[in-house]
């Protein structure tokens, strides 16, 4: 599901995560308008090649889906942005955000 118009959908969603905030796969599809379409996001985030904060769009729970150097430097990036993590997930609670005022867990 990585049309032209789900992509421009998920990069405007990403773009709206403020800074010191983060987002789930989930969150974001619903937030683009598609529920239960979590598994496109990461291809949408792949296709803006570093144009949206992607660090900002995490698994569920907090979880940081990547691997290796590229997880290593998700993390660094949140933690710049003053995201704090509990042991390797953020802490969901203080950080998640939700578009149309649905900020909780």
């Amino acid at each position: 599901m990585a049309s032209t118009e789900y992509v421009k959908k998920v990069l405007a969603a990403v773009r709206r995560i403020p800074r010191g905030k983060v987002a789930t796969y989930g969150d974001v599809a619903e937030a683009a308008g598609f529920p239960g379409a979590a598994r496109g996001v990461a291809a949408a985030l792949r296709k803006a090649e570093g144009t949206v904060p992607w660090q900002r769009v995490l698994g569920a729970g907090g979880r940081i889906c990547l691997r290796g150097v590229n997880a290593f430097e998700q993390r660094l990036l949140l933690e710049a942005e003053g995201v704090r993590f509990r042991g390797s997930r953020v802490d969901m609670k203080a950080h998640r955000f939700r578009s149309g005022g649905r900020n909780r867990q």
